[in-house]
């Protein structure tokens, strides 16, 4: 079988030399073109990468970590030092996929990219917060909202774990690192990041964090100008910015993330 080694390209978890080794020993041929699937080492930033980018099914495998600010690689499905036992059952077809939906990100009409994971909109370094609207049709009543915070976040099942989970762990006073909310498959995740106020409009709720079916449109628009960002739709540290013309819809993509489980 030929393999694909995607790694983090600024710093890997592990050699790729080691890495190459680890695979030919494996009985399988590392390629950089055509190839029956990936190995994907990292943490769960190199997973929703590339689980956004590949289409050939994806191994996720994760390192572990020696300190407290490590990759936690939630969506890994082994860690490295299992991965020569798993390459012998994938090789031997002991194994199943995984499908996983994207969600689309629609900029003023045009697709800028599908998620495996979230994609959230939220403040540049220039401003102190974002005041926004959230509109939510999903086929029901539409759920129209306002909020003044740092921004918005849109997840997947597949995201749960990740910014959308913090306000699980937050405990009074304290931080549990440990704790994350779970998204069904057939769900999306809404959850506003830290913000002063929402308003959802008909009601007295206001609220944080809550799912919509899987089907839903998801549209996002400013009503004071500030600097926000896109996140999640590119590897860019600086984001796809926005202003109070635009509008961002989030909605189901077409494309799949295939993982590998065994």
């Amino acid at each position: 079988m030929k393999v694909r080694m995607l790694l983090d390209g600024g710093t890997p978890k592990v050699p790729p030399k080691e890495l190459r080794g680890v695979i030919e020993a494996a009985g399988m041929e590392v390629s950089e073109g055509s190839a029956d699937f990936g190995v994907v080492v990292g943490g769960d930033g190199r997973f929703s990468l590339y689980g956004r980018t590949e289409d050939i099914p994806l191994l996720f495998v994760g390192v572990r970590s020696r300190t407290a600010a490590g990759s936690k690689a939630h969506l890994a499905r082994i860690t490295y030092d299992q991965l020569p036992r798993a390459l012998k059952r994938i090789g031997s077809g002991d194994y199943s996929i995984d499908e996983n939906r994207r969600l689309a990100v629609v900029l003023n009409g045009k697709t800028i990219g599908e998620v495996f994971t979230d994609v959230y909109l939220q403040r540049g370094s220039d401003s102190t917060c974002l005041r926004y609207r959230v509109k939510v049709t999903a086929g029901g009543p539409v759920i129209e909202e306002v909020a003044i915070g740092d921004g918005v976040v849109i997840s997947t099942s597949a995201g749960s774990t990740g910014y959308y989970s913090y306000p699980d762990r937050i405990r009074g006073d304290y931080l549990e690192p440990g704790g994350f909310a779970s998204i069904r498959k057939d769900e999306v995740g809404i959850c506003h990041i830290t913000p002063t106020f929402t308003e959802r409009a008909g009601t007295d709720v206001h609220p944080l964090r809550y799912t919509v079916p899987w089907g839903a449109k998801v549209a996002l628009s400013l009503f004071r100008k500030a600097d926000a960002r896109i996140y999640g739709t590119t590897d860019s540290r600086a984001g796809v910015r926005v202003g109070m013309d635009d509008e961002i819809v989030v909605r189901p993509g077409r494309r799949m993330t295939k993982i590998i489980s065994l």
